[in-house]
């Protein structure tokens, strides 16, 4: 072939495949795949069109940058792992993520293939359908925990009525478990078949059917459901929504029975009833409320509450003012009705929920005037009962004192604001009570009481049971002075007698025994060693009878008595001198303590008298020895007080309120004179005489004598 004819071949040759390589360009350029070539180090070499929309840069940016710059957000390794294997097989398939330069992030799926020193890939934007994968994904989860966390129930079920599937709420409502749920059918709950067909014609007609389903519970128990069915959401099954408003229903029924009870109780009530609105007009009323307000039902609600109100009550603003702040107020009010009659009303008013306001009134006016009435004699009561002499105590029927009037705090030596803390049994047992008033509805007992502080006194008492329900009443009276004084004047009578028949035995006695005293005396010369004994005897005798008729005389006629200072501790240190030689013989020891005390106006011979006797008492009790203790001390600014205490064997409780009385003694030869002689030159004195004594422990005289005599002066 010559040289033209080469030329020639070779020029069609160059023709054809610049038209093969204009057509692979068109083809690089047109197709909607991205395509990049890059060397080995990955840097861009060449780009079609589809590769700059992708990356959103033109051809002259993308040579400049690497492959790499735009899956930075891609985890090392799983890049490593992507292109290394695409480096050992010449060839991969997969997803990457890309990072645009503005910030956007691109899912791909690329296929590469390498030759020479190149990699081709072809890529796709895949980033719709990954988003719409994502949201797909997202909806199955979010209608999954809705169907599993709804609380309605879900339920579905294909052509043949056999349950697929159902969520919590639907297996809990119809107490099955899911388990299980495949071996059950709707028409297992659904009895009547004629439901069940309307349900499905509805489904096939109009895609969806609701209404309300009765069922009935594999344990016999009855419910109402409220459902929405939807047909064909999956492949020809259909699900059904249902909300359990069994106790809706009872709730509405209660609740209609409860408008119905209200209208009956709205109509028939006692009370009158008016409803208002925010305006103050009356909307409704019952008949009750038309006679209160003495006017018929039509003329009452074309009335305003307003209109019974006077505008110038003081109350009117402040129960305004309270009932708009809370909502509710409980008050009383004057209300002038239509026919000028003045009622006090007592009402209470209430804002309700749908701006209205209900008030409920009643005439309390015959109240008021019977509360009056109670009043005034609740304060004549109470001032007869705070009033009276005698204490009176209320208490109910386990003895709990409930009220008592200022006497009887007095009497039982209590403040009058803690009486009621204290129980009747406190004071006296419940045992007596029973043995004394068990039988009777009231009667009168003198009663030993001890009070609070250890006091004893004598009370006199009357009970009344039942004066009321659960309250009692009884009345004390303090007779313990009463019969102080009873004692005093059956002693003075006594001794009124003693005194005269003393007069009398001293005179018939005292004759003969001068005459006897004489003779004895003229026979003492006479009388041989061996009678000696009788004479001593028949002397001693003497001289005892002469004893008890001086006794006598001073009980029988008064002596003279004069009074003067005179120091009491030099009066005592006498008597004990007197008495220091008896006491030796009987082996007593008599101590005298005493205080600086001053002069008191006294009779010092009797008072020497008194203290003998007491003494000499002291020293007679304890034979085989022992102590007495004298103690004189400063009682107050106008007493003094002398104790006298011995160890004797102490005289029991019931025998110290008899001492003084005349002939009464503890001692095997006494008289009982001497102490009742004492006792009454110490009363002489104003003074006063206490006995102390504990049986087998001693005896103590307690002696309280006034400084001054303000009698006498």
């Amino acid at each position: 072939m010559d040289q033209k004819d080469l030329v020639q071949k070779l020029t069609a040759e160059n023709k054809q495949l610049r038209e093969k390589l204009n057509e692979y360009k068109l083809f690089f350029e047109q197709v909607i795949d991205a395509i990049v070539i890059l060397d080995e180090e990955f840097h861009f070499i060449n780009v079609n069109e589809a590769s700059c929309h992708l990356f959103q840069l033109v051809k002259e940016e993308l040579f400049k940058r690497n492959f790499f710059d735009f899956i930075n957000l891609m985890p090392k390794e799983e890049v490593e792992r992507q292109f290394t294997y695409l480096n050992n097989k010449g060839c991969h398939k997969d997803e990457l993520i890309i990072k645009l330069d503005d910030g956007r992030i691109k899912y791909i799926e690329y296929s590469a293939q390498s030759f020479g020193h190149h990699h081709l890939f072809i890529i796709r934007d895949i980033s719709a359908r990954k988003i719409n994968e994502r949201d797909r994904t997202i909806n199955e989860q979010l209608f999954q925990d809705l169907f599993d966390r709804a609380v309605d129930g879900i339920v579905i079920f294909d052509e043949d009525e056999n349950f697929i599937d159902a969520n919590h709420s639907f297996c809990s409502s119809f107490e099955i478990s899911r388990q299980h749920l495949n071996q059950y059918k709707l028409k297992d709950f659904v009895t009547d078949v004629k439901i069940i067909e309307r349900i499905k014609k509805s489904l096939y007609l109009e895609g969806k059917a609701t209404g309300e389903l009765e069922v009935q519970l594999q344990n016999g128990k009855n419910k109402l459901f409220e459902f929405t069915s939807t047909a064909n959401i999956l492949n020809g099954f259909y699900m059904v929504i249902l909300r359990d408003i069994t106790e809706k229903r009872i709730m509405e029924q209660q609740l209609e029975e409860s408008e119905e009870r209200f209208r009956d109780v709205f109509e028939y009530a006692l009370d009158a009833i008016v409803i208002w609105d925010k305006t103050g007009r009356i909307v409704r009323a019952n008949q009750w409320a038309c006679r209160t307000f003495e006017l018929p039902l039509k003329q009452l609600l074309k009335s305003h509450i307003c209109d019974f109100i006077d505008p110038k009550d003081p109350k009117l603003r402040k129960i305004i003012r309270k009932y708009f702040k809370s909502g509710a107020i409980r008050e009383e009010l004057l209300f002038h009705m239509a026919n000028n009659q003045a009622k006090q009303l007592e009402f209470t008013s209430k804002r309700m929920q749908d701006g209205y306001h209900m008030t409920i009134l009643r005439n309390v006016s015959d109240r008021k005037q019977m509360e009056k009435e109670l009043r005034e004699n609740e304060q004549k009561f109470r001032k007869v009962f705070n009033g009276a002499m005698d204490g009176i105590v209320l208490f109910d029927d386990n003895m709990n004192i409930i009220d008592a009037n200022p006497a009887a705090s007095k009497i039982l030596s209590l403040p009058h604001r803690k009486i009621r803390e204290y129980n009747l049994n406190d004071f006296i047992s419940r045992e007596m009570i029973e043995k004394y008033f068990g039988n009777c509805d009231k009667l009168t007992k003198e009663l030993p009481f001890t009070l609070q502080n250890g006091e004893e006194r004598i009370i006199e008492c009357s009970f009344k049971r039942n004066i009321i329900e659960n309250m009692n009443l009884a009345i004390f009276r303090d007779v313990t002075e009463k019969k102080e004084m009873e004692e005093r004047l059956r002693k003075s009578d006594t001794l009124n007698v003693v005194g005269e028949l003393a007069a009398g035995i001293a005179h018939e006695i005292r004759n003969p025994m001068t005459s006897l005293k004489g003779f004895i005396q003229l026979l003492k010369g006479s009388i041989s060693e061996d009678h000696s004994m009788y004479f001593h005897v028949i002397s001693s005798e003497l001289k005892r009878i002469e004893t008890i008729i001086t006794e006598f005389l001073m009980l029988a006629k008064p002596q003279a008595i004069h009074y003067q200072q005179k120091h009491i501790v030099t009066i005592m240190k006498e008597t004990i001198e007197l008495l220091n030689a008896q006491a030796i013989l009987t082996n007593v020891q008599i101590h005298l303590e005493y205080d600086p005390v001053p002069e008191i106006y006294c009779e010092p011979n009797q008072l020497k008298q008194v203290f003998i006797n007491i003494l000499k008492n002291a020293i007679e009790v304890m034979p085989k020895g022992g102590n007495i203790y004298v103690k004189i001390r400063k009682n107050t600014d106008q007493t003094i007080k002398i104790s006298i205490q011995d160890e004797g064997t102490g005289i029991p409780k019931e025998k110290i309120k008899k001492l003084g009385e005349p002939f009464y003694t503890t001692k095997e030869r006494g008289t009982g004179l001497g102490l009742m002689v004492s006792f009454k030159i110490i009363e002489e004195h104003n003074g006063k005489v206490e006995v102390q004594s504990k049986v087998g422990y001693g005896t103590t005289f307690y002696i309280t004598l006034p400084i001054k005599q303000q009698d006498v002066l």
